[in-house]
């Protein structure tokens, strides 16, 4: 036991060049998307920043997953803010949190991690091209200084009757030049970092690209009164962290849970709500996040459910949101190469850190600059040889793949996935529909074979292929390499056997001995030929 332990560290040591550079990115990301979440939620913008730090190290300690980063997300923005204005006091909402977490620890307990694998890959694939392209076009306008939507948000219909494309149209009518300078040098700067030249020169490993992009605006930002006074950036362009003027302050951000609400029916509602989409939520993150770990590493699920459970229990016993495995905190991990977890834990310690003691740097950093690595982040997501690998794999992989992009850009992530899935399902369905039977011919004698599983879903077909057979022949109707055949699939062959002597068609069968039982009239044993007229 203690030899995994040594053997884990040093793997963890020596991967901290790696680690260290990605968790100052994870970081820079968290910071303002905690806080977003947690304003649009109806609770203090502390509440969010509990939930980063929770989600890094608590997470982040108990998880199997390497790669994946858990925090507030957007996708229970809606739930939360229901919740809070139905509760009586945001004590009881906490409350919910840490039960909320009782509850998934169960489920990883019972073993219900295994949902997440019934998700098809292109619904995951179409997932992760989705929300690239959710961040593309709700970054836009932050990256030109239209801050007026919180970040993180990812809904489609946005406050005062805009969405997603309007949001962009009215955002040029409120260009600030100096957040479109920082935001264009940006996503030049993290463009130009891709470059092969750039990959091999040691120091831009150390100095990522998306720090340099902060330290720029940050400059930029603070010089700006030499650009005049038009260039200038306002409050509203900055993060804004909550500063305590002392310890005291500082602690008496967090918050406890009021057990004394533990007997209202609306904070188990809630629990049980937050339980469950947070759990959905989670389980599609690592899927999808072990889909984009270069070494092909799988994430425990029940273990995920269990170091996620623990989190909530954390952070609703200290006032924090909610959490799950957050896509695009852990895409930006990965696309700032991290190896192992210690990125994950070593983001939650720095939210920590600066928080408590360099909030007003932090404040000084544009959201125009975070928004350029957002939008970076969400083209590596999106790119179009993703969408030209999904087409060359054939309709049944890219129709799901494009119809769950389109359906979670217009609506939200989980319903998203849900219609994905049923396309998927169609698809699956159709494939049976037309490889489950097939019809060949020898002359005046025809063979229709039946082939793995032949449902209902395949009658349409059937009927046209019975009624092909001209007058004056012969049918030998092939089951024994059916493994399942529904009884409508025999109503229609006895239909047809019925109706055959009309058009003197003479009708053999063959059944394997798993169907042998199965009812047909006139079932004769006599085998025509089928392997020469096969061939």
């Amino acid at each position: 036991m203690w030899r995994n332990h040594i053997t884990n560290m040093k793997k963890y040591l020596q991967n901290l060049g790696s680690d260290f550079p990605s968790s100052i990115v994870v970081f820079l990301v968290a910071i303002p998307l905690c806080l977003g979440i947690a304003v649009a939620s109806g609770l203090d913008e502390f509440s969010g920043i509990i939930g980063g730090v929770v989600g890094g190290i608590v997470v982040g300690l108990l998880s199997g997953s390497h790669l994946s980063v858990s925090g507030p997300a957007a996708g229970l923005t809606a739930i939360v803010a229901a919740a809070v204005l139905k509760l009586p006091a945001p004590e009881a909402f906490f409350l919910a949190v840490v039960i909320a977490g009782i509850f998934q620890i169960l489920m990883g307990v019972f073993k219900l991690g295994v949902i997440g694998d019934y998700v098809p890959n292109s619904v995951i694939k179409g997932m992760l091209a989705a929300i690239g392209i959710i961040l593309i076009l709700k970054q836009i306008p932050h990256l030109v200084g239209y801050d007026k939507n919180y970040e993180g948000d990812e809904s489609f219909v946005q406050a005062g009757g805009e969405n997603t494309f309007t949001a962009i149209l009215n955002a040029w009518k409120y260009l600030t030049p100096m957040a479109v300078l920082i935001g264009v040098l940006g996503v030049l700067i993290l463009a130009l970092y891709e470059t092969k030249w750039i990959k091999s020169k040691k120091i831009f490993q150390l100095l990522s690209g998306p720090l340099v992009v902060v330290i720029l605006g940050v400059l930029l930002s603070t010089f700006q009164s030499s650009f005049g006074a038009s260039f200038a950036l306002e409050g509203s362009h900055l993060v804004n962290i909550p500063v305590a003027e002392s310890a005291g302050e500082f602690f008496s951000f967090f918050r406890t849970p009021n057990w004394g609400f533990i007997t209202n029916t609306d904070v188990w509602v809630t629990a049980i709500t937050l339980a469950l989409v947070a759990s959905l939520e989670t389980l599609l993150g690592i899927e999808a996040v072990d889909k984009l770990d270069p070494m092909k590493r799988v994430t425990p699920p029940n273990r995920e459910l269990l170091a996620q459970g623990s989190g909530n229990i954390v952070s609703g016993l200290l006032g924090g949101l909610p959490l799950t495995s957050v896509i695009v905190r852990s895409s930006a991990n990965v696309n700032a190469g991290a190896k192992t977890k210690t990125s994950t834990i070593l983001h939650g310690i720095l939210i920590l850190v600066c928080v408590a003691f360099v909030p007003n740097l932090l404040n000084m950093i544009p959201k125009a600059a975070l928004a350029a690595i957002l939008v970076f982040t969400g083209y590596k997501l999106a790119k179009p040889a993703l969408f030209r690998e999904h087409y060359q794999r054939g309709w049944d992989q890219f129709m799901p793949f494009v119809i769950t992009i389109l359906a979670i850009v217009v609506t939200d992530l989980l319903k998203g996935v849900i219609i994905g899935i049923i396309v998927g399902i169609f698809y699956v369905i159709r494939s049976n529909f037309r490889t489950a039977i097939f019809v060949v011919q020898n002359n005046n004698s025809y063979l229709l074979r039946m082939r793995k599983d032949v449902s209902f879903f395949v009658k349409p077909r059937l009927k046209e292929s019975l009624e092909s057979i001209p007058e004056n022949s012969s049918l030998h109707v092939d089951m024994t390499r059916a493994e399942f055949v529904d009884m409508d699939i025999l109503d229609t062959i006895n239909e047809f056997i019925v109706h055959a002597q009309l058009k003197n068609i003479r009708v053999t069968v063959s059944k394997s001995t798993y169907n042998a039982s199965h009812q047909l009239i006139n079932p004769q044993k006599e085998a025509i030929a089928d392997d020469d007229m096969a061939r």
